[in-house]
């Protein structure tokens, strides 16, 4: 048994890579690299055997500005064990490296935990944590659209103007991650959520479930007012759910309530500026999610 760590550009082993991960999570990595959106930020860290990949726990390096002040963190994820050989600490393991390999260069770790491994990574010194999910007041709904409703992005000229935006545009949260490019990419280079309002120049990532509008991302060169932004979506909602935490003076507009994760994940942590995210009632963006 050999560990490999940081191979994503090479082929043979990112191949072992990826059929765990369609064995165990039911996606890979194989479109994401070959559009050169892996920029460095995700390193895997791997048990092989011959061709066959044993277990992986990935560290993604995660830079966020925090109410104003610049963290480094590592998410964790990606964590997963072919079923032949579990219960032999392999994933424990390799999570104990990924901690001491950056121990010292970061402000904490986080990682999103699924349901049945809760205990897993209590054992490994993780603290569950609470995030804090935001929702448009109603008296800040919309009456009218404006002109110029958002519409689907559609062409290639739209495309590489919403991936330089990603790249390079306006910050809208208090919890915004610096380096979002990379992830972001990984959840829209195909435009599938993505939609565009002329008349302001922005972008958003958004769906809908029900009568709940979910918007995920906002994304334009240069900033745009959230009332604005919600103003020229022409869907019907009957409530709006921002996957981020709007900025201090947006905030007003939104109410906040504890989540934590539903029936999907917990937030578990490592390090007292991460703890800062429930004191301060922020949420990790969504599409930042690994």
């Amino acid at each position: 048994m050999e560990l490999i760590s940081n191979y994503m550009h090479n082929d043979d082993q990112r191949s072992m890579l990826n059929e765990l991960t369609r064995k165990t999570f039911f996606f890979d990595f194989e479109d994401w690299v070959r559009g050169g959106f892996c920029e460095g930020d995700y390193i895997p860290f791997s048990f092989v055997e011959g061709d066959k990949m044993l277990s992986n726990a990935s560290a993604n390096i995660m830079k966020f500005r925090q109410n104003g002040v610049q963290r480094n963190y590592i998410q964790i994820g990606t964590v997963m064990t072919d079923p032949e050989h579990r219960n032999k600490k392999l994933a424990g393991t390799l999570i104990r490296r990924i901690l001491e390999q950056f121990d010292g260069k970061c402000d904490g770790f986080y990682l999103f935990a699924n349901l049945g491994a809760l205990e897993f990574y209590r054992k490994l010194g993780f603290h569950e944590a609470t995030e804090y999910r935001w929702s448009l007041r109603p008296e800040f709904r919309r009456d009218t659209v404006s002109a110029g409703a958002f519409r689907k992005a559609e062409g290639e000229r739209l495309r590489a103007e919403y991936l330089e935006a990603v790249r390079s545009g306006a910050e809208y949260s208090a919890m915004e991650q610096l380096n979002r490019f990379s992830l972001q990419m990984f959840y829209t280079a195909d435009l599938s959520d993505v939609y565009y309002a002329e008349d302001i120049d922005c972008f958003a990532v958004m769906e809908r479930d029900g009568g709940t509008l979910h918007l995920k991302s906002v994304v334009s060169r240069s900033r745009v007012p959230l009332s604005a932004v919600i103003s020229h979506i022409s869907w019907e909602f009957h409530a709006l759910d921002l996957g981020f935490t709007p900025c201090p003076e947006e905030a007003g507009m939104f109410s906040c309530t504890p989540y934590n994760g539903g029936n999907d994940y917990r937030l578990f942590f490592m390090g007292n500026a991460i703890k800062d995210v429930e004191r301060n009632r922020l949420m990790f963006p969504e599409l930042s999610h690994a």
